[in-house]
């Protein structure tokens, strides 16, 4: 099992997401305190690894159901639920990602 934690920053809504590959297909289970997040998990219940890391034809299902649940385009929570899905298949190593705004 790979997980996700991700802080969204300025909303303060956490979510976790946890994946499992069973055969050719990840399985995702989220906690989140977000109802946007909430009605992407509702529908975003597993997914075929190998689309999620392609642009290619409708590009990731993830992305896809992301534009029609989410309020905010910059949200990190899609990212994250990605990288779960690609360390849960073997497609990438686990590894912190961070996204730091400033202005001066």
């Amino acid at each position: 099992m790979a997980t996700s934690e991700i802080d969204s920053g300025i909303c303060g809504f956490c979510t976790t997401v946890h994946t499992k590959a069973d055969g050719r297909v990840v399985r995702l289970e989220f906690e989140t305190g977000c109802e946007y997040v909430g009605q992407l998990a509702a529908e975003l219940t597993e997914v075929d690894p190998y689309r999620e890391i392609s642009y290619r034809g409708e590009g990731p299902k993830t992305l896809r159901l992301a534009a029609e649940h989410l309020a905010h385009p910059a949200c990190p929570v899609p990212a994250g639920i990605i990288k779960a899905i690609e360390v849960e298949a073997s497609l990438a190593l686990p590894k912190d990602a961070s996204i730091k705004p400033t202005k001066d």
